[in-house]
């Protein structure tokens, strides 16, 4: 009787010595290398030992591939077939430890070397950037860059360092600069370090943009003393909201974006140009989120009421619980004597400041409104790259490391994102690809190592992506 096969039988897999990896990642990182001469500048920091060059290249190659730890960096190198694309021998997890803590003591003349070449091998069609401030988590206490801080990422309970980073603007977008220093300072202070490392960089007349985080006298001063345009944001004050907003009408102002509904108007100065706009959009968000409150606490009131009415201990949330603090206090609101409605009206009127919708931007360029708005906006490139270092090149969290070591291992991070940013700047079909979908595309690229049977090992390469590879990947034999 003949059997009718209606299904696959599961394959019978044999186990063997070959191995696959990313090889696209690699093969990207070396290329980069050469082509910006990053051998002359890391190899005069260490002549003895290990190449410091081949190390390099592996842990940027790791921070586009895997990126987990550096303890998980030195089990990812330490493999024969990996040893050998590096041209390394066998090393220990220290000798990784080392390399950051070399390239950490001597980041300033790496960075300015790095700068050098951009410069020399980049005709760069303007000089304007791009300059923002965040935080990374700090895990550990030994480190003494470790401070408390504002926290970006929202982990006030830990400690953290921050970052400065300097971009050129669009459409170049990519990063010339970045510094290091503790949790604690913040983007007022932390402006100078960022500043002095591209400022001689930098052509008479060109832009900083900076955000409000920043904005202060003396940082302006010394960006017109160096004979450079500014672009920022800055608090709206009382002043403001006596005279601009008060007497804002839309009907004078000048309609700068349709679809977000801004207005603008434009007062000259002086020294300065400050811009005031209104925007529907914001103003409903803003809003929107205000009544949100007002409701929040309008219940926590109700609460904090009934718990008194009815001679029970306040919820826990409203009281202080630590057992070495003893605290006697009496809540009394206001709602006994109060409608629901009279209730909101005195929130709203402590919530809502008339404010909602404004922003106020200054510059010391004359600017039209659409153009201030405009190059404002596209300051939120630097914001991609931070989201990049965090999640892409994953450089958070940052373990227990010495000073030198934390310096150096976000010089790695930075080699990692500038080649990708030169990935995006030299290949324009892929000025708008996502580092993410750029790394995976690098990571799609494998080679196997088939260990035949006469113990010679054979390379095959596979999965080319002939939009998001051939372009910049080199011919592999």
């Amino acid at each position: 009787m003949q059997v009718k096969l209606t299904s696959l039988r599961a394959r019978c897999i044999k186990a063997n010595n070959n191995i696959s990896f990313p090889i696209g990642t690699i093969v990207t990182v070396q290329k980069y290398f050469e082509r910006l001469g990053l051998f002359d500048i890391f190899g005069k920091h260490k002549s003895r030992g290990r190449d410091l060059n081949a190390l390099v290249e592996a842990l940027v190659s790791y921070r586009l591939t895997e990126n987990q730890s550096v303890t998980k960096a030195a089990d990812w190198i330490n493999r024969d077939e990996v040893l050998d694309t590096f041209s390394l021998e066998s090393f220990e997890q220290r000798t990784l430890y080392r390399a950051l803590e070399i390239i950490g003591m001597n980041r300033e003349e790496i960075m300015a070397d790095i700068q050098d070449i951009l410069f020399d091998l980049f005709d760069f069609e303007h000089t304007d950037i791009n300059m923002d401030w965040t935080s990374f988590v700090l895990y550990g206490n030994k480190c003494p860059l470790g401070k408390r801080g504002y926290s970006r990422d929202h982990r006030p309970d830990k400690k953290q360092i921050t970052v400065g980073i300097s971009e050129l603007a669009d459409p170049i977008n990519i990063p010339i600069g970045m510094t290091v220093r503790e949790g604690n300072v913040n983007d007022q202070v932390h402006f100078d370090d960022t500043f002095d490392q591209v400022e001689a960089r930098l052509r008479k007349g060109s832009m900083v943009v900076l955000d409000q985080g920043a904005n202060r006298k003396d940082n302006l001063e010394r960006i017109e003393n160096a004979e450079l345009k500014y672009l920022t944001a800055r608090q709206i004050n009382i002043s403001d909201a006596s005279t601009w907003i008060k007497n804002f009408d839309r009907s004078k102002a000048k309609l700068v974006d349709k679809r977000y509904g801004i207005y603008a108007l434009k007062k000259r100065f002086p020294s300065r140009i400050n811009y005031l706009y209104f925007s529907e959009s914001l103003y409903e968000q803003q809003m929107k989120s205000k009544l949100k409150k007002v409701e929040r606490m309008l219940k926590e009131a109700e609460n904090i009421q009934r718990s008194i009415e009815n001679n029970r201990g306040l919820p826990k949330r409203y009281r202080i619980n630590n057992p070495l603090i003893d605290c006697e206090y009496s809540y009394q609101t206001k709602l006994a004597a109060l409608s629901d409605d009279e209730a909101r009206t005195i929130l709203k009127k402590a919530s809502i400041t008339g404010r909602e919708g404004f922003f106020c931007l200054v510059t010391n360029k004359d600017l039209t409104e659409e153009e201030a708005l405009l190059i404002y906006r596209k300051k939120d490139s630097i914001e991609k790259i931070f989201h990049a270092l965090k999640n892409e090149i994953n450089i958070k969290p940052l373990r227990v490391w010495s000073e030198h070591c934390i310096y150096g291992a976000m010089i790695v991070a930075f080699l990692a994102q500038l080649f990708i940013s030169l990935i995006r700047f030299e290949h324009k079909e892929l000025k708008h690809t996502s580092p993410k979908f750029i790394k995976i595309s690098l990571m799609n690229l494998t080679v196997t190592v088939d260990f035949e049977k006469t113990n010679k090992k054979r390379y095959i390469f596979s999965n080319f992506n002939p939009i998001y590879l051939w372009n910049f990947v080199p011919y592999i034999e």
